[in-house]
């Protein structure tokens, strides 16, 4: 058992996770309700993605010198403020979509230093031969809150009224902030070890973006971690090619009817689901470098099989076991992370990996849609397989005990 503090920990990520997926569709509704201006709807998206890109190096610096558990309730309580706030804005006047944009931009930013601390502070709260399971737990109930719950949802909710999914996600955030406020350690300590900063605003600022290099340089430092990061950005790059373009190759390639995308799509949700709860058995019987080797095998054949497919059913369940593969990568590598760096520098470290791995993501979706377009759709798959093919071939020597 994980213990009940986990629970609550547990339960904070996920509420948050279902109140981003209810607030991010809406907020595409919502923007195009004001304008049908591709560029303007396209501006709201960015602004949600930008952040982590931005400041996820300087979310990792506060993470480890503030307390971790008051900066997870700050965090959610003034995201709570301000998307309560946009809720009162929408319901009682017409919104602009610079308005929207700001809105995505500071709760992305806010979020960052959330994920910061709560990836920072697990190690304090389970076991370090459970942080494989507590991590894969994380990654099933995070993927039912945003695709099985949130997503659907959030449709429903925009119906009733354009207001009422921001309105409910300010609630989860209020829940998530309250939720964390009650954690207190089992293993270690919450909060960092006190460290001495100087006393000038200017001082300071150079100091933490200084320190934000920090993660970078420790992952470079560390042969496997710095070889598991790497890993990730190159099949991140497949990755994201493959989300670029998996609503074309399902309707085109695969012949997925139109009303039976949403189910197709579902497969890809259970596996997550399956590949998160199997985490812990995979790290309990293999070892979590080996079973990171075994995964990625899974992941190539997986990614073939969909890039040789031509009906929908070989193609979800395909698809079903590419996601199990990559909730179990994440669970995995963050569990290694997690039990091999020190307390002090987890939030630096896991920010550096997180924006590695979304600094490798547009090239890969650039260079399926240039691929796509230049040669089709099964192309950029057999793309993916490859790259998969030789991540898995450079694994089996790279990431040995």
């Amino acid at each position: 058992m994980l213990g009940g503090v986990f629970g609550r920990l547990w339960t904070a990520a996920v509420v948050s996770r279902l109140g981003d997926a209810l607030r991010n569709p809406a907020l595409a509704l919502l923007a195009a309700s004001v304008t049908r201006d591709p560029r303007a709807i396209a501006a709201v998206v960015v602004a949600g993605q930008l952040p982590p890109l931005l400041f996820g190096l300087l979310g990792g610096v506060y993470a480890d010198r503030w307390d971790r558990r008051r900066t997870m309730a700050a965090s959610d309580a003034l995201r709570a403020a301000l998307v309560g706030g946009f809720a009162l804005l929408v319901a009682t006047s017409e919104v602009h979509v610079a308005v929207l944009a700001g809105c995505a931009f500071l709760l992305a930013a806010l979020g960052t230093l959330f994920d910061a601390a709560a990836f920072a502070m697990l190690p304090a709260l389970v076991p370090a031969d459970r942080l494989a399971v507590a991590n894969g737990r994380l990654q099933a109930g995070t993927a039912v809150a945003g695709g099985l719950v949130g997503a659907p949802l959030a449709g429903v909710l925009f119906a009733v009224g354009a207001a009422v999914p921001f309105a409910v996600d300010a609630v989860t955030f209020a829940v998530a902030a309250l939720l964390a406020l009650t954690l207190r350690p089992t293993v270690g300590s919450l909060r960092p070890p006190a460290s001495r900063t100087p006393d000038s605003a200017t001082a300071r600022r150079r100091v933490a973006w200084r320190a934000a290099g920090d993660g970078l340089r420790w992952i470079w430092r560390d042969r496997t971690l710095r070889r598991i990061t790497l890993l990730s950005m190159v099949t991140n790059i497949a990755i994201s090619g493959l989300i670029a373009v998996i609503v074309l190759y399902a309707l085109d390639v695969l012949k997925v009817p139109t009303t039976g995308y949403g189910l197709f799509m579902s497969a890809a949700l259970f596996g997550a689901l399956g590949g998160g709860l199997l985490s812990g058995r995979i790290a309990a019987r293999l070892g979590t470098l080996p079973g990171l080797r075994w995964v990625l095998v899974a992941e190539t054949l997986a990614v073939a099989t969909l890039a040789v497919a031509r009906h929908p059913v070989p193609g979800a369940i395909a698809l079903a076991v590419f996601s199990a593969g990559t909730a179990s990568w994440n669970a995995l590598s963050s569990a290694y992370g997690q039990r091999n760096v020190p307390a002090e520098m987890l939030g630096r470290v896991g920010s550096a990996q997180r924006t590695a791995g979304l600094l490798a993501a547009p090239v890969g979706a650039v260079g399926a849609g240039f691929l796509g377009s230049a040669a089709g759709l099964p192309p950029v798959l057999y793309a993916a397989a490859a790259v998969f093919a030789v991540v898995t071939l450079s694994s089996w020597r790279a990431l040995r005990s």
